[in-house]
């Protein structure tokens, strides 16, 4: 493939090497850990404050204590969680995609953990105070409380999601059976306050701490809609961006341009990626995420994506014409995450294409070397874009082609292409396998974890 393109159609003119994006100050990140952290000392006092020593010390009474200081703590963190899921654009912008995602997925647990031992705990303590048994008490509970049966339902739904958000029923799971299980969690949320404020005795009689309550609950919703639901609908009514044309690239490997109105005003860095909504009969209803492989110009946008599925088997058969929706753009693996004047990417068979990308948005004055990894020469995609691109800045490119066992890519080979790799900023995307051996090499070859940036590629 004798080609090398930038978009808007100049051939061979070289990288546009772009001003750098104002950077949110991690000091925002800062305050919102402070606030989160304050919410939760709020939540505490909420269930202290709401007990006596005299029910305290009735029988029953520290078990029923517990059980209201693990709920209201389990709701609480499965807010937050869902505030990390929830594509606000200046935490995303900081932190990234993934490192939000990495610490939802470690706080989900222990917020359903939590609302078990609320539930548990529950029918203890009541049934020591009436003096019956955990399961006669649960089953009044169901039958006689106001609000029960919702919270049951509630956890029933966050236990459906934590199943399915397990590794191993991820891999035999397809992607919108998981998004769509997923959808019941706000329902679950929608739910679980219900119940709490019918038989939460903070909040029974206590106007304040009600309202309040409901407007933590009605604000998470809010942010979550906004930046999941209306942003992405005024963006994609907007841009009314449509397929131009879809492009071999390589075995499976197709790239798919994309254009409409003003687009020029996607706040789109190099590096990052979309999910991509195709507006057409049967898959209107699923966003899947691609990585931008060219930063856009004032009319296009564009996508390289490999066919794994269902969804991106059927990019490779797009009319031009057909509508699409986009949401994003997501991920800090940008040219702001540079630390020094010296960059070193690292990219394995489709992961090379949002490195693509960030070739064209790194500064003018920093020193590139790109290192690519593929099978054969076929699998190395957009070849020749990057060759000019790294031209154009007089940087260098190692092409490593072969299989593992007879072209290795560890630190002994990091160290011999590129002896000041130590001192560079590393940017590595692939295969999670190659990216978790590349990690470790730099960290062998000595590179700080702050110059260290790579982006989970399991798309």
């Amino acid at each position: 493939m004798n080609r090398t393109l930038t978009l808007g159609g100049r051939i061979g003119d070289g990288p546009r090497l772009r001003a750098r994006r104002p950077w949110h100050s991690e000091r925002s990140v800062d305050v919102a850990a402070a606030l989160g952290g304050l919410g939760l000392g709020v939540v505490i006092a909420m269930a202290v404050t709401a007990q006596s020593w005299h029910t305290l010390n009735a029988p029953g009474g520290w078990t029923t204590f517990a059980a209201r200081l693990a709920g209201l703590t389990g709701a609480y963190l499965l807010l937050i969680t869902v505030l990390l899921a929830g594509r606000i654009p200046a935490v995303e912008r900081v932190l990234g995609h993934d490192q939000l995602i990495r610490w939802h997925r470690r706080l989900a647990p222990w917020a359903l953990v939590l609302i078990a031992l609320h539930g548990l705990l529950a029918v203890i303590g009541y049934g020591q105070t009436l003096h019956i048994g955990p399961l006669h008490q649960f089953s009044r509970l169901i039958t006689s409380y106001p609000g029960m049966l919702a919270g049951v339902v509630a956890f029933l739904l966050l236990v459906a999601a934590a199943v399915t958000s397990a590794r191993i029923a991820m891999r035999h799971m397809r992607y919108e059976t998981w998004w769509v299980v997923h959808l019941y969690t706000y329902l679950a949320l929608a739910l679980s306050l219900s119940h709490q404020l019918t038989t939460g005795v903070m909040f029974i009689g206590h106007p304040v701490m009600r309202a309040l309550w409901t407007a933590l609950f009605i604000g998470t919703g809010g942010v979550v809609f906004v930046y999941r639901v209306l942003l992405p609908l005024w963006r994609s009514v907007f841009h009314q961006l449509r397929v131009v044309a879809v492009t071999p690239e390589a075995p499976g490997v197709n790239s798919v341009l994309l254009a409409g109105r003003g687009m020029r005003h996607l706040p789109i860095s190099g590096g990052q990626f979309i999910q991509l909504r195709i507006l057409r009969r049967g898959l209107w209803w699923q966003a899947h995420p691609y990585s931008v492989s060219a930063v856009p110009d004032e009319q296009h946008l564009r996508i390289t994506v490999r066919a794994v599925g269902d969804h991106s088997g059927a990019m490779a058969k797009l009319e031009p014409g057909t509508r699409v929706a986009i949401e994003g753009p997501y991920g800090a693996f940008t040219a702001d995450a540079l630390r020094s004047d010296r960059a070193l990417l690292i990219g394995a068979g489709v992961g090379v294409t949002p490195l693509r990308a960030l070739l064209e948005d790194l500064p003018a004055n920093v020193d590139v070397v790109m290192l690519t990894r593929a099978h054969d020469q076929q699998s190395l995609i957009l070849r020749e874009e990057l060759h000019t691109l790294i031209n154009h800045r007089r940087g260098r490119l190692h092409e490593l082609v072969g299989s593992r066992e007879h072209v290795r890519l560890d630190a002994r080979t990091l160290r011999k292409l590129i002896p000041d790799v130590a001192h560079r900023d590393v940017f590595v995307c692939g295969p999670a396998g190659f990216t978790e051996l590349m990690l470790r090499a730099l960290h062998t070859l000595g590179v700080p974890d702050e110059r260290i940036h790579h982006e989970a590629f399991a798309f």
